[in-house]
């Protein structure tokens, strides 16, 4: 489950990597081509977890209760 994005803003493309179940070279590729969203800070390049979690369309107010 991806974490909310108030008490983890960002993580790393590992941990997205991870998350997405796909390669290191995939998740690198997706980053650079824009594929998955990032933002660099100073030379730290880290996934947004809110971008992430609109680019997969998960909205947990659209989730049934319970």
């Amino acid at each position: 489950m991806l974490p909310d994005p108030l008490e983890q803003p960002t993580m790393t493309i590992e941990e997205a990597r991870a998350y997405l179940h796909i390669s290191r070279a995939s998740a690198y590729e997706a980053a650079r081509t824009g594929q998955l969203p990032t933002i660099r800070i100073g030379r730290r390049i880290v996934v947004p977890v809110a971008a992430l979690r609109r680019l997969l369309a998960i909205d947990d107010d659209l989730r049934p209760a319970g």
